[in-house]
This record gives structure tokens, sequence and C-alpha cells, in this order.
């Protein structure tokens, strides 16, 4: 079997991923707007800290291993804090833990550190990365992000 043969349908089953991460990251950019009473710096830490667990329920409902779930618990309580800091820090925390959680997926993506989840990491990479990548943006062109 040649190369292209073989890496063919792991690339034909990364556009569902990805295209559904791209419509999802740019609704989850677009939230502050649904939630207008709120900071737009709380906005997006809420979706980052609610994006982390995720990856605890898909430790103990997809795979199981002990050593699994502890990782993820982890990983996942960095990421709340860094959403935490960033209501009331500087947004770029939102940028940082943004592509950070998006670099994780790619981890897990390339190890399949926790089984069962293919598709999940790179949707999540890239509604992670786009998301970032408009909160940059936005500090760039002077959105404010605390009133």
């Amino acid at each position: 079997m040649s190369a292209t043969a073989t890496t063919q349908p792991f690339r034909l089953g990364l556009r569902g991923p990805v295209f559904w991460g791209l419509v999802v990251g740019v609704a989850q950019a677009a939230t502050p707007l649904a939630m207008w009473w709120l900071d737009t710096a709380t906005v997006y830490a809420l979706g980052l800290a609610v994006i982390a667990p995720i990856y605890i329920g898909l430790a103990v409902g997809g795979d199981g291993r002990w050593k699994v779930i502890a990782v993820e618990t982890g990983v996942a309580s960095g990421f709340i804090i860094i959403a935490a800091a960033a209501i009331t820090g500087t947004p770029w925390l939102l940028v940082v833990g943004l592509a950070g959680h998006g670099l994780k997926d790619l981890w897990q993506h390339r190890t399949q550190f926790v089984a069962n989840t293919k598709w999940w990491p790179p949707f999540c990479l890239v509604v992670d990365f786009v998301v970032a990548a408009i909160i940059a943006v936005e500090i760039v062109a002077g959105i404010h992000f605390q009133q």
C-alpha cells in the first residue's frame, strides 16, 4: 500500500471536524454578543472553563484509565485557573489559555492519549485556535474586555 493510500483516509477524516470546528469557533467568538450584560473577558473565560472539563468526561466515559483521568483532571484545572485569572487580568491570558488548550488538543490527537476520541481533538483544536485568533485581533483592535 502506498503512503498516499494510507494517509488519504486520515486527511478525509479531518474535513468534518475542521469544518465544524471553524463554525463553532466563530460562534463561540460571538458569545459576548449574546451575553451583553457580562464583561467580554468573563464570557470568554466561561467558555474556556467549560471546555476544559469536557476532557475529564471523555477520559472517564471514553477511556476509563485512572492515569488518563488524573492527567486530564490536572490539565483541566490548569485551564480553569487561567480562565479565572483572565476575568480581571489581561485578556491575553484568554489567548494563551485557548492556544494552550489547542496545543494540548494537537498533542492528544497525535498521541491518542485518551482512547476513543479520534474526531474530538482536531475539532476542539480548530475551535480553540479560531477563538484565540479572534480574541487576539480584538485585543489589538482595542476592544475593552472589562468594564
